[in-house]
């Protein structure tokens, strides 16, 4: 059984490394990769479930909004307020999603790259080419962030 988990860590070392190196943002004057993954759900107002087809079933993708944060809900939030604002970013996104799938409208992911932990990916999330982190930001459930201490929710 070791043996066996030892090999399965070095594959995917080995596979995630050549991936992390397929997601490395292009700096060169061509436009970005667009990749057009499959929602599996969605976790939270900023962050998502995607399919992968080059990992083990039981070893989740997620993709977190790039250049956004979305209010906590649940046992993460701080106060009642941020736990509303949470659900209802979460139901945004949700509506959003569900919505492009009726529709059959492509929903993409751009200027890829790992987050700061390396546990997710950071992207730009568009729907039929309307960027979904602007859209949070309009309707009040999203604060631009730049990877830095992230503003509170509960100061109204």
């Amino acid at each position: 059984m070791f043996n066996l988990l030892r090999i399965l860590t070095i594959f995917i070392l080995i596979y995630s490394q050549s991936y992390a190196n397929d997601l490395k943002i292009n700096k060169t004057d061509s436009p970005p990769k667009i990749y057009n993954w499959q929602v599996l759900r969605v976790v939270d107002g900023d962050t998502l479930e995607i399919a992968n087809e080059f990992l083990p079933k039981e070893l989740k993708l997620f993709v977190r909004i790039n250049g956004i944060d979305t209010p906590e809900k649940e046992f993460r939030a701080k106060c009642q307020h941020e736990k509303i604002l949470g659900l209802k970013a979460s139901e945004f996104t949700e509506k959003a999603i569900k919505t492009a799938k009726i529709k059959n409208q492509k929903i993409s992911f751009s200027e890829i790259k790992w987050d700061k932990y390396g546990g997710r990916i950071v992207a730009i999330v568009k729907i039929a080419d309307k960027n979904l982190g602007d859209e949070l930001i309009k309707n009040g459930l999203a604060k631009p962030y730049n990877g830095k201490k992230k503003a509170s929710w509960c100061n109204k």
